[in-house]
């Protein structure tokens, strides 16, 4: 009984060919398996020798027999290979082969085990040409140093991006420690090793700072230090990549100087417009309204015609007051100092846009109030807009919103004009460059969208708080 469930099971197994072979080679007995492999069927092959199995190069080569030998004398042989089915397609083959004997220790035949791999080498030629893939490619990548580091910190491959960055040929750096690229007083300050305790602990480490180059110059680096683990997760080592960001520091550092420059500028301008303002309001204006008054009171006491002609020169001086004041007014807005900002962009607005002849619109969804240094320089950005606005754009309708937005101040401008080539919007203005300069001093952004026949948007945020001062790495 248990040899009929053997047989059974056996003869119903389809993932492996199971067969025997007489002592000749010749097959002797026929699984589910081996038909839906080998594709023949049992009436077909049994008798027929094993080597039909065979491709001809090797039964030419005697391969079949020599298996057979081999068995017997080693008890067994597993080989891997291409075999061949009845319609004459190959399949890669996984074949044990076991020699049995009986009792008295004769050899009565062979056990056979085939199992089609083809699809399971497939898998692993595709990996192995992806793993290449990837080793050709990280070996080649210039513009990142990514390299190999033992679970001691000593260097263990090395890639072209490594030798280009940091100057030393493969066989000159392999098996040193890392830390030949940190300065004396990192590596005295033990830096190289916390970077790797650390990568340890928490998986991978990021880091900027100075880092040398075999020649023994300096370049300030972004690295990224990632621990390397096993299935059994043991610590194999780390893979570390090496960016030069000397240039991208250097750009950092230059734009941050010439937006300090550019505020320091600002400032001044401020400063002076203010104290230009204060002066002419103070001094000039006050003056011209005593004139007035004295002109007025003088036009009262004399007779016709030199009445009327003191009168007129009293309207003259009147008008240079309102002149003035709307210098001073653009110079330094009062209302942005009494009421806030959107009133004195309300009345900027009012003013110009009715000049011109322009429909116009301001919205407040302000929930907080710039500071004054932001308000200034929201206002100013304002005034040159709607100064574009006037001068280009052939618009009949301008509109202006301001809101809070992310902690900040979000301001768009916006008209029916004719509108520019998205890429050319404002190009060449010296306003447009102004409007950038002055919203990124202040640590905001501005941009301008535009299409021909579809007006202008001039967009810009500005932190709420006053600038603060970037420190220096």
């Amino acid at each position: 009984m248990d040899d009929d469930r053997f047989r059974l099971l056996v003869q119903g197994v389809l993932d492996y060919g199971i067969f025997m072979l007489d002592t000749e080679g010749r097959v002797a007995s026929w699984n589910a398996g081996a038909e839906r492999i080998e594709g023949y069927a049992a009436e077909e092959i049994i008798g027929r020798h094993f080597s039909v199995f065979y491709p001809a190069e090797d039964v030419a080569a005697g391969k079949p027999v020599r298996e057979l030998e081999i068995a017997v004398a080693e008890g067994r042989l597993e080989d891997e290979g291409w075999r061949l089915r009845k319609d004459g397609t190959r399949f890669w083959a996984d074949v044990v082969i076991t020699a049995l004997y009986d009792e008295r220790g004769e050899l009565r035949g062979f056990g056979k085990v085939t199992r089609d791999v083809t699809e399971r080498r497939a898998a692993e030629a595709a990996l192995r040409e992806s793993e290449e893939r990837f080793r050709l490619l990280v070996q080649s990548v210039q513009d990142y140093a990514i390299f190999m580091l033992d679970t001691g910190g000593c260097i263990a491959s090395w890639n072209a991006g490594a030798e280009r960055i940091k100057g030393y040929a493969a066989e000159e750096i392999i098996g040193r420690h890392f830390s030949v690229f940190y300065p004396a007083e990192d590596v005295a300050a033990g830096k190289p090793v916390r970077e790797l305790e650390i990568a340890v602990a928490e998986g991978r480490l990021e880091d900027e700072g100075w880092r040398l180059r075999k020649d023994g110059t300096r370049f300030w680096a972004n690295v990224v230090i990632t621990a390397l683990y096993d299935e059994q997760g043991r610590l194999h080592g780390f893979g570390k990549v090496t960016r030069d960001m000397t240039e991208r520091r250097n750009a950092e550092q230059a734009l941050r100087e010439r937006r300090r420059l550019v505020g320091h500028l600002v400032e001044a301008q401020e400063v002076e417009r203010r104290r230009i303002a204060w002066d002419v309001h103070d001094e000039s204006i006050q003056s011209m309204v005593a004139v007035g008054m004295r002109l007025q009171l003088l036009a009262s006491r004399l007779p016709e015609p030199h009445a009327s002609a003191v009168s007129g020169l009293d309207e003259s001086v009147s008008a240079a007051i309102g002149r003035l004041r709307g210098l001073v007014s653009r110079l330094r807005p009062p209302e942005l100092d009494r009421h806030g900002l959107v009133e004195a962009v309300s009345a900027y607005v009012e003013e110009v846009a009715g000049r011109w002849g322009l429909a116009h619109s301001v919205q407040d969804d302000l929930t907080a109030e710039p500071s004054p240094e932001a308000a200034i320089t929201v206002y100013r950005i304002c005034q040159e807009a709607l100064s574009n606005v006037h001068r280009h754009a052939r618009a009949t309708r301008v509109a202006v919103s301001l809101s809070t937005v992310d902690n900040g101040t979000l301001v768009r401008i916006t008209d029916d004009g004719i509108g520019t080539a998205g890429g050319d919007a404002g190009a060449g203005h010296f306003g447009l460059v102004e409007m950038h300069e002055r919203a990124e001093a202040a640590h905001g952004w501005l941009s301008v969208r535009s299409a021909p026949g579809e007006g202008t948007a001039v967009e810009f945020w500005l932190p709420l708080l006053p600038d603060v001062p970037e420190l220096e790495p």
